[in-house]
């Protein structure tokens, strides 16, 4: 479960219920339930009272290693999905909540699932729906010391990952070869797990998320790595764009040009500093460079539990039904190069993960940058 405050968690987290009038939580998300409880599975719900007591449900054959992990008040294990309805009833009579206003996480329930959580056998007719995304977002946005230690540990987990991964690289290799062996020196080196891993090359370096195939590398090919292994429950997100063989000119003028414009934009990273000024700092070197055109997403976004969380640049933020962002705060953690060059043919790409710092950032992922292996 780890050293954390959940007391100091939970009790941020009734604040926010307050001012957001929302009397309790039914959590589903692991990253959420593992924020306020030290677990994170599936098939599963955290149900939290404004009074801050937390009661878990769990399939039964979970409840013994549940009880040696989470943080929890109440804890009650079903056995299928009639079960978990009826536990959510139990619930919502011990806590004697016949009315007022239930969060949900709508950004992420599917409608099946959002229709499980509010079924008439479960939820109580005087009760109400509204969405608890933002509350999640801003009790998770700034992280304390022992969880930039995870994010720090699961950086030097990735620069491992990307090591086996660029000594892999030469033709004849395929794209699905690279990401197996990045994956590989991630668990041995202490991932637990890994988000999904983006591996593109030549033409397909062209593309917003590069999943890998069996194309085999070519001589000239750029290839395009994305990694985001698990360590503690917690994420680091490194991409470094790599030839096979000497790059071309003009696959080094891209390259060279992404740099500066992820290093510029970087050095601007401070507690105070505007998402939508870091993005514009970025874009404007890409558009000052005559590249307006070959600019798709957002370059920089939160991590964290989540190797996509808030901070969000504003439109972005829309899309993930997340409230456009704040000025950085001190231990926030994001990314920044998410963005891709797309130039035609092909694409460069360079992220890095950095602390926001009260005078300047904190670099995490400090794998060397070059085209050339």
């Amino acid at each position: 479960m780890g050293n954390f405050d959940y007391k100091h968690r939970l009790d941020r987290c009734s604040s926010l219920m307050k001012e957001e009038g929302i009397d309790v939580l039914i959590l589903t998300k692991p990253s959420n339930m593992f924020y306020l409880t030290g677990d994170s599975r599936l098939c599963a719900f955290a149900m939290v009272t404004q009074e801050g007591k937390v009661a878990l449900g769990m399939p039964q054959t979970d409840i013994d290693d549940v009880k040696q992990l989470a943080r929890f008040d109440h804890l009650v294990g079903f056995e299928d999905e009639v079960g978990m309805i009826h536990s959510l009833a139990h619930y919502f009579m011990h806590f004697g909540i016949k009315q007022g206003v239930l969060g949900l996480e709508y950004t992420f329930l599917t409608q099946s699932m959002m229709s499980m959580l509010t079924h008439p056998h479960g939820k109580p007719k005087g009760v109400t729906v509204k969405d608890c995304t933002s509350i999640m977002s801003k009790l998770r946005l700034v992280k304390d010391e022992e969880e930039i230690e995870h994010i720090r540990a699961a950086a030097k987990v990735s620069e491992m990952g990307m090591r086996a991964a660029v000594e892999a690289i030469k033709p004849g290799v395929t794209e699905s070869q690279i990401a197996a062996e990045a994956e590989y020196a991630m668990r041995q080196n202490g991932a637990e797990g890994f988000w999904r891993t983006y591996v593109a090359s030549g033409p397909r370096t062209n593309i917003a998320h590069g999943l890998p195939t069996l194309r085999k590398l070519q001589d000239g090919d750029l290839v395009m790595i994305d990694i985001h292994p698990i360590v503690n429950n917690y994420s680091a997100d490194i991409c470094r764009t790599v030839c096979v063989g000497k790059p071309t000119g003009e696959q080094q003028a891209a390259y060279d040009l992404f740099l500066k414009a992820q290093e510029m934009t970087i050095n601007k990273v401070k507690a105070g500093a505007g998402m939508i000024d870091l993005e514009g700092t970025m874009h404007g070197v890409f558009k000052d460079a005559g590249h307006d055109e070959h600019i798709f997403g957002p370059p920089i976004h939160g991590l964290g539990i989540d190797f996509e969380e808030a901070p969000l640049p504003p439109g972005h933020a829309f899309f993930h039904g997340e409230k456009a962002p704040d000025p950085l705060e001190k231990n926030t953690v994001i990314a920044v190069g998410n963005c891709g060059l797309y130039v035609g043919p092909w694409a460069v790409r360079i992220e890095d993960t950095v602390v926001v710092g009260q005078e300047g950032p904190e670099v995490l992922t400090n794998y060397p940058k070059s085209l050339f292996k």
